[in-house]
């Protein structure tokens, strides 16, 4: 940020108000509440093109030739929608990659366009905003949210919420200062199945909950060649290249780098999402899954900060995120109750149900949630209590967590009427910092003691580095 907007240090020191539990103020200006809202999209392809088509109402696709047609011969020009087609204002669009920008436009000839974030909160005015889409790389999340919470502006950040835990701390303390309406992008937390399991925990259904296995199947990340073309990795690599290429015209190399140490461009780490297993851009699969699958046992279990982590796999690689891997989380009790450990297992990594089990193995990835008086398996989709012939007349509490509208439409709702989002910046930055924890026991390769109020590891300086990183000259927090 440019030195003409408030520090990090003036803003926190202003004392406002956190409203995250109570509801957030609506919008107040001479209009009317259903008028439309104008936001700015940081981060415009990929899952950013799948935020503006959703939030916007206006699909971003080009027409599909007519039968019959020459497949050499060039599509028509997509017809230019009008402001009028728009479900919001869309006043600017910003990307790194000049391809997803000019696609974009297309579909949104009004809106001012940005290669670069920072010049963006430069250029626009407080009053032109009513809130920030960010859908970049991990690794810029939070240096594209801050300005924005900064300015007192609502902000829907994709998963996860930062790099690394420093920056998810500061984040979540941004967002309670800010009191605006805040959501992380895990869609699956609005599913109707997510909600039934919460219940089910909450209500005492399998009893009290003492253990909990997250098994995701995905094994991306470092591993030999054999095993990633098993796994269906999207690219292979074990250490960082040495060729230097150049990197593609539409793509500005520096700017995707942002904050993070600069290296030459490789094909490597780009499109997305080669990137998410290099450390200096992203988390592997903990922090990119984990923001989803470790989601529904931090609700449903009301976890907080954990007191120990520790990870079990293969050696550690300076660069690389692992393919497989097995932490241990360490919780103590809250409220009613117990203290609980929580496994993630990752790849090749699996619990016992999952290897002896004939109705738990058939699940490819899952949560099994262990009580006192039975078990419930989820995936996104669908869960079972269990055993099966216990709960063959188990009658199901009342629904209490009310359907979601939809996870775009709880932040738009709550911009607009002051109503609550399910995975606002106070909870999806605890959520964060756990996966972020986790990786981090496996890169001190040894079991960590987390002093969640100071953010230090106890019992190993040495973990300490990677709780947070200086960013390059140019960019700052």
């Amino acid at each position: 940020m440019s030195s003409s907007r408030t520090s990090r240090r003036q803003f926190l020191a202003s004392g406002a108000a956190a409203t995250a539990s109570l509801g957030f103020p609506a919008i107040t200006r001479s209009r009317s509440p259903n008028a439309k809202l104008n936001l700015v999209f940081i981060g415009v392809g990929g899952r950013g093109g799948g935020n503006l088509s959703s939030i916007s109402g206006i699909p971003m696709a080009l027409p599909k030739k007519k039968d019959g047609a020459d497949p050499k011969s060039p599509s028509p020009p997509p017809a230019l929608p009008s402001a009028a087609d728009a479900a919001e204002n869309i006043v600017a669009l910003c990307d790194v990659n000049a391809q997803n920008l000019d696609f974009a436009a297309k579909f949104h000839p009004g809106a001012q366009t940005f290669r670069d974030f920072r010049k963006l909160y430069d250029t626009l005015k407080p009053s032109e905003i009513d809130g920030v889409v960010v859908s970049t790389t991990e690794h810029t999340h939070a240096y594209a949210t801050l300005p924005a919470l900064l300015m007192k502006k609502p902000v829907y950040c994709e998963k996860p919420l930062s790099h690394n835990v420093a920056e998810a701390r500061l984040i979540t303390q941004a967002a309670a200062e800010a009191g605006v309406a805040t959501q992380m992008g895990t869609q699956i937390h609005s599913s109707a199945n997510y909600r039934r399991v919460v219940e089910l925990i909450q209500s005492g259904a399998i009893g009290k909950v003492t253990e909990a296995h997250v098994c995701v199947s995905r094994a991306w990340g470092l591993q030999t060649k054999e095993e990633a073309e098993k796994n269906k990795d999207i690219i292979f690599v074990d250490e960082r290249p040495k060729e230097a290429q150049e990197p593609p015209p539409y793509l500005d190399w520096d700017l995707w780098i942002g904050p993070a140490p600069m290296r030459p461009y490789n094909e490597v780490y780009f499109p997305g999402p080669k990137w998410y297993r290099w450390w200096d851009f992203g988390n592997g699969t903990m922090s990119d899954l984990g923001s989803h699958w470790n989601d529904l046992p931090f609700w449903a279990l009301k976890l907080d900060a954990p007191i120990s982590i520790e990870a079990f796999g293969p050696k550690a690689h300076p660069e690389i995120a692992p393919a497989n891997m097995h932490a241990v989380y360490e919780y103590g009790p809250r409220g009613d109750m117990p203290a609980c450990k929580v496994h993630w297992h990752q790849g090749s990594s699996k619990p016992e149900a999952w290897t002896n089990d004939p109705i738990i193995s058939q699940w490819s990835s899952g949560v099994l949630f262990i009580g006192d008086k039975g078990m419930l398996l989820s995936d996104y989709g669908k869960h079972l209590l269990l055993p099966e012939n216990q709960f063959k007349d188990f009658v199901r509490p009342a629904p209490f967590i009310p359907d979601s509208p939809g996870h775009h439409a709880e932040w738009l709702n709550a911009i607009k009427n002051g109503t609550l989002t399910g995975s606002p910046f106070s909870y999806a930055g605890p959520l964060t910092e756990a996966n972020h924890l986790g990786n981090v026991a496996h890169r001190a390769s040894g079991k960590i003691l987390w002093d969640a109020k100071a953010m230090r590891i106890t019992n190993m300086e040495t973990a300490n580095q990677f709780l947070s990183r200086e960013p390059r000259a140019g960019w700052k927090l």
